[in-house]
């Protein structure tokens, strides 16, 4: 099966790097002239997505070693025969836009391997770390592989807007540095589903870290049927604690299965939209379309299963509405003559 300009769909469903790479530039072509091909290709991966798969955001500080962490991680679900899909989002680079650290360099995997495959997207300006078409590209890492992995330049509203594209919230912290009090103050620790503290191999600090946050879970404790965020012990540089990380992203995910993940997943493709929408058409779209409850309510209703399905519902819809707005200026100023 082949969906023109063609990618071929048994290469892809196989990872095969050329053919993942080529349907990845086509989803963030903004020509208007691939559109079509665009919104096919989307409709196709939102239709075919691997059963069983779990997208995991990973959101930290620079600097923390969440890039060695995940290469940890690569590891270990390949020991298990896992495959991955990375999306590693580096900020912009002023000149060039394109994206400046380059991460999947740091990220260690064999490149013969088509079990994995690591992408490096530039922020694009956008202050939570997301560029705008990360949802299409999220469809097709769903439908390739068994893991897919979102990494953030970890600035502005990363773990806010992380929590909309991914099923599992991994929030890495360097032990004594400052970022436990920050993290505690901010009102974000309702977030993450994991806690990891990286380099263990810090001692003390490492140790006082895992405590500190140990407690404060326990003070912020919700209603037991919610999920209670768990606090993990990682070193990259000693591969210790990966183990037990993994065992808990499996925990989280039976867990999320078990509470309905399909509603939480349109739920998260509805909160992404609004979030585009509010910034591409600012406070006056929202008004003319009645506020964000109004807009989410018009989402839900078009039971929209792609980026672009939603997007193309709420442009027909704030259209329509300003057309309305001109009719009734050019009524008024009729009646007023």
């Amino acid at each position: 099966m082949s969906i023109s300009p063609p990618v071929d769909i048994t290469a892809l469903l196989a990872g095969r790097k050329q053919a993942v790479a080529y349907a990845l530039n086509l989803l963030e072509d903004r020509r208007p002239e691939v559109a079509s091909q665009v919104q096919r290709l989307a409709a196709w991966l939102s239709q075919n997505a691997r059963p069983g798969r779990h997208v995991i955001g990973i959101t930290g500080p620079p600097g923390v070693g969440k890039s060695s962490m995940i290469s940890r991680l690569v590891e270990y679900f390949r020991k298990h025969q896992k495959t991955i899909g990375i999306i590693s989002i580096d900020p912009s680079s002023p000149k060039s836009g394109g994206a400046l650290l380059g991460d999947r360099i740091r990220i260690r995997h064999r490149p013969d391997d088509d079990g994995v495959f690591i992408r490096s997207l530039a922020a694009g300006g956008h202050l939570g770390g997301l560029s705008a078409n990360i949802g299409h590209l999220l469809l097709l890492l769903e439908a390739v592989y068994d893991i897919t992995i979102l990494e953030t330049v970890g600035v502005g509203q990363s773990e806010t807007d992380i929590a909309h594209a991914v099923d599992t919230v991994i929030s890495v912290i360097h032990p004594g540095s400052g970022d436990m009090l920050q993290f505690m103050k901010s009102g974000i620790m309702e977030i993450p589903h994991i806690l990891v503290i990286n380099k263990a191999d810090c001692g003390e600090a490492a140790a006082r870290s895992f405590y500190d946050l140990k407690n404060a879970m326990i003070y912020m404790a919700t209603d037991k049927d919610d999920w209670q965020p768990i606090v993990i012990l990682t070193s990259a540089s000693q591969n210790k604690g990966f183990d037990t990380l993994a065992t808990a992203l499996d925990q989280h995910l039976s867990w999320l299965t078990a509470h309905d993940i399909a509603k939480r997943r349109r739920w998260q493709l509805w909160q992404s939209l609004l979030a585009f929408f509010k910034a591409e058409y600012g406070r006056f779209g929202s008004r003319l379309l009645g506020g964000e409850r109004q807009i989410l309510k018009i989402l839900e209703q078009s039971d929209a299963s792609t980026p672009d399905e939603g997007m193309r519902c709420l442009y027909d819809q704030v259209t329509a509405a300003m057309r309305r707005k001109m009719n009734m200026v050019e009524d008024k100023h009729i009646g007023d003559s």
